[in-house]
């Protein structure tokens, strides 16, 4: 069945119908329709439109298509052209005529509007919960190494020695952010769009704020024509998973290199890796390798939906149909991703004394001597030189920090006296940096226990 005709002569061409219909990726929807349909027959009945009784019976139609839906194979050889010519059609198999009522004063496009932000309101919370999980276990892994000591790096170089649990608690940060973009695009989401009508808003005098209320929204759309034409809502929800998504590419990027033989600071569960079909010693990180190739896959979703948006005139177009199998995507992948890289993370095994020998057997604490002898008068220009000086020669003489001795440093430049070679050692110069957000015990320790305040009131927050 159509929910349009009288216009025309002719249906449209099988050509163009095949072409067009978008039964077989938006019947993820059918509850979210039924849903707002409900709330709809109630609206018309408060309206006058429909009698107690005739409200009854569709309500309770549709919460028996609702439960009939739920059987995988409800859905096979139609033909109908989307959910909603779907779900009419199997009303009106259940109510006849009465059925034709339903889409007095409704349109389709702020029907769209509606299911789709029903739909993204319960994935926004799925996927809110997950980072919530995900934030935790981080907390966790950080907690069994309190003291254990990590290179930090820039340029993938060593760089500056800190402590494990504040590298776990800079992704802490990353993944509150995304925590927080979700929450703001839910806060989008969750604004009611029925009673817009197809662009200028019903002709019906429909209660809007009781309708929304109804559906458990937080307030309803302010124009008509903005709610046909907006998918900005959806444009937010790809953007926030992208991002969780680059950060999830990130992590997954460290702990691959992490866990190699050339590293060998982490191992990986057996439960989150891979063998090879020809190579027997292989364990390979195919869960992070997942992770960090269907990344992509989230940040085309965005791209496809932002590029069909660009350019559309006001108000609704076709074109905005498109906007369903990104969504869906989007979500798959990103709660995927989510779900796996939490298990990897209580998988992961770390080896302290790997990362402490990388820090110790390199010049980390070459910043930390610099900024002693600034602290004790020296011009950083020259503390600096001083200290390149000193990595230089190590170098070439092959050299570690540890082979210095006190009295060697204090005899390399006068700047320098011997109590400085305290500083050699990378845990010493981590208790300079107390700083808030900076990787001091101290300051970590706080820092660990403020992450799991924040993530205590993160977690009230979802309800």
């Amino acid at each position: 069945m159509k929910l349009w005709g009288g216009r025309f002569e002719t249906g449209p061409s099988a050509i163009f119908e095949q072409f067009s219909g978008s039964l077989h990726f938006d019947k993820k929807l059918v509850q979210a329709d039924i849903a707002g349909s409900q709330a709809f027959t109630r609206a018309l009945a408060r309206a006058g439109i429909l009698t107690s009784d005739e409200a009854q019976q569709l309500v309770v139609a549709f919460e028996e298509i609702g439960k009939e839906a739920a059987d995988p194979k409800y859905f096979d050889g139609a033909d109908d052209e989307d959910i909603h010519t779907f779900v009419i059609r199997k009303l009106k198999e259940k109510t006849g005529a009465l059925a034709d009522k339903i889409h007095t004063g409704r349109s389709r496009n702020e029907q769209v509007s509606l299911d789709t932000r029903l739909w993204l309101r319960t994935s926004t919370g799925t996927l809110l919960d997950q980072l919530a999980a995900l934030l935790s276990e981080l907390l966790t892994l950080a907690r069994k190494y309190p003291d254990a000591i990590v290179p930090g790096y820039t340029h993938l170089r060593r760089a500056q020695a800190v402590l494990w649990p504040h590298y776990l608690l800079a992704y802490f940060e990353m993944f509150a952010r995304d925590f927080e973009r979700l929450r703001q695009a839910k806060a989008r989401i969750d604004v009611s769009p029925l009673g817009s009508g197809a662009l200028a808003g019903s002709g019906f005098p429909f209660d809007r704020d009781e309708i929304a209320h109804d559906l458990q929204f937080a307030s309803i759309t302010r124009n008509s024509m903005d709610v046909s034409g907006d998918r900005d809502f959806a444009l937010d929800f790809l953007y926030s998973c992208s991002m969780a998504m680059l950060h999830l590419s990130r992590l997954a990027e460290d702990w691959i290199l992490y866990s190699s033989e050339e590293f060998g600071w982490i191992t990986l569960g057996d439960g989150v890796t891979s063998g090879s079909s020809l190579m027997p010693q292989k364990k390979n990180p195919d869960s992070l390798e997942l992770i960090r190739g269907k990344s992509g896959r989230v940040f085309g979703d965005l791209t496809s939906l932002f590029i069909t948006m660009k350019g559309l005139p006001m108000t609704y177009n076709r074109d905005m149909q498109e906007d369903k199998e990104p969504l869906f995507d989007a979500f798959h992948q990103t709660s995927g991703a989510l779900a796996t890289a939490k298990v990897v993370a209580e998988s992961v095994v770390l080896d302290p004394k790997r990362p402490a020998a990388a820090a110790e057997e390199s010049w980390v604490v070459a910043t930390d001597l610099a900024e002693e002898l600034a602290r004790r008068g020296v011009p950083f220009h020259r503390a600096h030189q001083l200290v390149g000086k000193l990595v230089l020669d190590s170098v070439r003489a092959n050299k570690k920090p540890s082979d210095w001795t006190g009295a060697a440093l204090a005899a390399f430049a006068p700047e320098f006296s011997a109590d400085m070679a305290l500083l050699l050692q990378p845990g010493e110069g981590m208790k300079t940096r107390e700083i808030p957000g900076g990787t001091g015990p101290a300051s970590v320790g706080k820092a660990l226990d403020e992450a799991e305040i924040r993530l205590s009131t993160m977690r009230r927050a979802l309800g």
